[in-house]
């Protein structure tokens, strides 16, 4: 079960501007091929009560070649690889129904138990029910870190609803997507989404938490820091370009 391989046909709540799918649409489809390859060795959601170890995303890095429309059939693949004791990567190939490469993405991600709130070290055990493989998508090792701009353009201020929490007790990754856009100015919001996404994950976000959103373009990239109501404590940084 070294690559996992999961079909999907587009939806409605998958797709955009011009019926084309969305970079929330984007990581959603991943997210799932992910979670549906960790249900599959003994380490998803449904096993959660017997292992008490929950998957935390640490870092997206996706590059879209090609973007399906409303009710195409894709087909993604993916893998683990490079595990260490504390976080392991999982790479991403999608492909539409001509068999075209249309999608790549990495991703890092650790290991966390949900009754200590710990970080958990990944067992020997775990690592070898994956089956990781050494291929890598981008050809490098390691997703950059993303860094700070030194000032900002744009503010903007969001308060969390209850329906943005997730099984984690925090804010779903996805909606951190959704901050980043809101934060667009609206000429560059209204523009065809960036075929690019880099998404480091800081720290978590809680039901009922202010947040503010700080966008800079920065040497041809939109970037934007979510950050606390303070502007003291980092929870994401998101490069859109």
């Amino acid at each position: 079960m070294a690559i996992f391989e999961y079909n999907y046909r587009l939806g409605f709540t998958d797709i955009g501007k011009d019926n084309l799918i969305t970079n929330k649409g984007v990581l959603k489809l991943l997210e799932n091929a992910g979670g549906m390859h960790s249900n599959k060795v003994g380490y998803g959601l449904n096993q959660i009560d017997k292992t008490k170890l929950s998957w935390i995303l640490l870092n997206w890095k996706v590059k879209i070649i090609k973007r399906a429309k409303y009710n195409d059939m894709v087909y993604v693949k993916t893998w683990a690889r490079n595990s260490t004791k504390v976080s392991t990567y999982r790479d991403y190939e999608v492909y539409d129904e001509n068999g075209e490469l249309i999608i790549i993405g990495t991703s890092k991600w650790t290991l966390i138990n949900i009754e200590t709130k710990a970080l958990e070290k990944l067992s020997q055990e775990l690592i070898e029910k994956y089956e990781q493989e050494e291929k890598k998508v981008f050809g490098e090792e390691l997703i950059p870190k993303l860094v700070e701009p030194k000032e900002y353009d744009l503010k903007t201020s969001y308060k969390i609803l209850k329906s943005q929490i997730d099984v984690n007790e925090h804010v779903n990754n996805l909606y951190y997507l959704d901050f980043a856009n809101e934060a667009l100015p609206d000429r560059i919001y209204k523009m065809p989404e960036c075929n690019n996404i880099e998404i480091m994950y800081k720290k978590q976000i809680k039901y009922g938490e202010d947040i503010v959103c700080l966008y800079k373009k920065e040497n041809e990239k939109n970037v934007i820091t979510i950050k606390d109501k303070d502007e003291k404590i980092i929870h994401a940084i998101v490069e859109l370009y």
